[in-house]
């Protein structure tokens, strides 16, 4: 039999991974009829359907699990080589994708772009703005961005910020219609402005400690939200408290905008660390952007 074209095993295994024919085609930079038409002359050419369509999501036959597993581990190491021969160029070059917060770029990321990118006119950065805890290595991104502590064992962690805590705060507008919660226990009394990291799991229980006990306390309110950033605007505005970390807070309590209470409840917490897999075969880019992201005290 004729073998297929490598284009069009490349199709396969971005569609099977994104189990989307639209998401894979924009990522392709073609349209997802030319890319169904595509997987559709693969299996006939194959004889074997290697995919399952139905009106709301994609995925694998048996036959086309069997081939994902086969060949995608292959077309990830041309693409390291790829990349790899970077070290041959007198500048670092290449993509970086990374997986990080809004807040993490605002606190950690933000301050050394603009150095970086003129320091680096050949490296592009790619910064994926997720909440949801993702698989980095499932999902192909060179580095993701967590609390050290919430970095499992199999990969490295660079520190890149220093230990933080979150502080509670409203606006003065809040205060000036509604009691100062003595203990965290008052909150429950209060309007809180919510975050959901991801669709499916819950919202996140406000973390207090006292004398060496750590407990959460549920609040509620109307807003829930999946970006700390938009947690914080709604707290600008008067529409309920919030829970921020300290440092993007700081601007807002030194203009008065905020108030913070509660502080001797907030405990710290270990500072961001970027990850990435111990089995990374790093580049020169990505070694730069390490060195540009690391820690100082």
């Amino acid at each position: 039999m004729s073998y297929p074209k490598t284009n069009d095993l490349q199709a396969f295994v971005a569609v099977a991974r994104d189990q989307s024919f639209t998401k894979a085609a924009a990522k392709l930079g073609i349209t997802p009829s030319a890319l169904s038409h595509t997987l559709r002359a693969l299996e006939e050419k194959l004889g074997v359907r290697l995919l399952t369509r139905t009106t709301r999501n994609v995925s694998t036959t048996d036959a086309g699990e069997r081939l994902m597993r086969s060949i995608a581990p292959l077309f990830d190491q041309i693409a390291t080589e790829v990349e790899a021969l970077s070290e041959l160029s007198d500048k670092p070059r290449g993509t970086i994708r990374v997986s990080c917060t809004d807040d993490q770029i605002e606190l950690c990321l933000r301050p050394m772009l603009a150095q970086f990118i003129n320091d680096y006119p050949d490296i592009s950065l790619e910064l994926y703005v997720d909440y949801g805890f993702t698989n980095i290595v499932e999902e192909r991104f060179d580095a993701g961005i967590r609390m050290g502590e919430a970095i499992s064992k199999d990969m490295i962690a660079v520190r890149i910020g220093p230990d933080w805590r979150l502080a509670v705060v409203g606006a003065p507008d809040y205060f000036n219609k509604n009691p100062i919660p003595r203990t965290p226990h008052d909150l429950t009394k209060h309007a809180c402005v919510n975050i959901r990291h991801r669709p499916s799991g819950s919202i996140y229980a406000w973390e207090f400690e006292k004398e060496g006990q750590a407990f959460t306390v549920k609040v509620e309110g109307q807003l829930v939200f999946n970006s700390i950033m938009h947690v914080l605007n709604a707290a600008v505005d008067g529409i309920g408290l919030a829970y921020i970390p300290e440092e993007l807070v700081a601007p807002y309590l030194a203009d008065g905008r905020l108030v913070e209470v509660l502080a001797p409840w907030c405990p710290k917490f270990q500072g961001y660390h970027l990850y990435y897999p111990n089995r990374r075969q790093t580049s020169p880019a990505f070694t730069a952007f390490v060195e540009a992201l690391k820690y100082k005290d």
